[in-house]
């Protein structure tokens, strides 16, 4: 079947692996709570995540599941849904999403925040040699958390979303396509074609962690999006994003248009091109805290 072929390329993903949760602290952080727990996800490593509730109201509140950037900082990772990487708006995921209402949650993804001191090219070596992918991994890691956050009280599991920049843009798009308990998807700088980033010679626009071995034998980048429909998506992409080539953003939403019209819900598609480069700028920002409070 197809899904099991795409699954397939993902790699040896972690067979029944414990899945278990340690509360760290608890603290008010920017007018919101923020709780430190320490996950196991995978049975390989523990997994540090940031969970942010509104202070007021028990919920439950809808959920936003951040994915953050690279950028090549990889002593940060989650702490972007907390203190934003400097090509993302202020404030910050965590306080733009409570004071919304929401529930905001994020990992650090392989080799980022508390799990880095591993290069890249040397966790990607690594996973090759016993049949991973590191892309499979961070999706997988990401599933898991979601079995975690959806057993939570203070969280409805029918109101999902998911936001990420960049490398956490893509792990919004290919993590719903995948899952369907996400409803509502937000990429944001991540909207690449493999076709169109080969064709223009750009793939060095993008880190290792990205490339799904076979994965164009098999697929196009379109046949994974196609997937999310009929779900609600936004994606917003800087018209000088070189992350990005504009060719690719632009045959995808030709392509997706036509998916979410014979869905017979054209409204759940949308396309917002700015003008800028790979960031978020303010027009981005109205966009998409207003796409969520529409959908979400």
């Amino acid at each position: 079947m197809v899904k099991d072929q795409l699954w397939s390329l993902l790699g040896d993903l972690p067979l029944n692996p414990s899945l278990d949760a340690i509360k760290l602290s608890e603290v008010v952080h920017d007018g919101y709570l923020l709780e430190t727990w320490s996950l196991d996800l995978n049975g390989e490593e523990r997994v540090p995540a940031y969970f942010a509730k509104p202070l007021k109201g028990k919920g439950p509140f809808p959920l936003v599941l951040v994915n953050h950037s690279h950028g090549g900082m990889y002593d940060r990772g989650k702490t972007e849904m907390i203190d934003p990487s400097h090509y993302l708006q202020s404030p910050s995921y965590a306080k733009t999403l409570t004071d919304m209402g929401y529930v905001a949650a994020c990992i650090d993804m392989w080799s980022f925040g508390e799990r880095s001191g591993r290069k890249e090219s040397e966790l990607v070596k690594g996973m090759l040699w016993k049949g991973q992918v590191v892309w499979g991994m961070m999706l997988f890691d990401n599933m898991r958390f979601l079995d975690i956050l959806l057993e939570r009280e203070d969280v409805d599991p029918k109101r999902v979303a998911t936001i990420g920049m960049s490398m956490g843009a893509m792990q919004s798009w290919w993590l719903a396509a995948l899952d369907q308990r996400i409803k509502v998807i937000v990429d944001i700088g991540g909207q690449v074609d493999a076709e169109t980033l080969m064709k223009n010679g750009r793939l060095d626009k993008h880190g290792f962690y990205s490339y799904v071995p076979g994965f164009l034998k098999y697929f196009s980048t379109f046949d994974v999006q196609k997937r999310i429909s009929p779900r609600k998506r936004l994606t917003l992409v800087g018209d000088h994003d070189g992350n990005c080539p504009l060719e690719g953003v632009q045959l995808l939403d030709e392509k997706l248009k036509k998916v979410y019209d014979e869905a017979g819900v054209p409204e759940n598609w949308k396309t917002v091109i700015s003008g800028c480069g790979h960031l978020e700028n303010s027009e981005m920002r109205w966009h998409w805290t207003n796409f969520l409070a529409e959908h979400l």
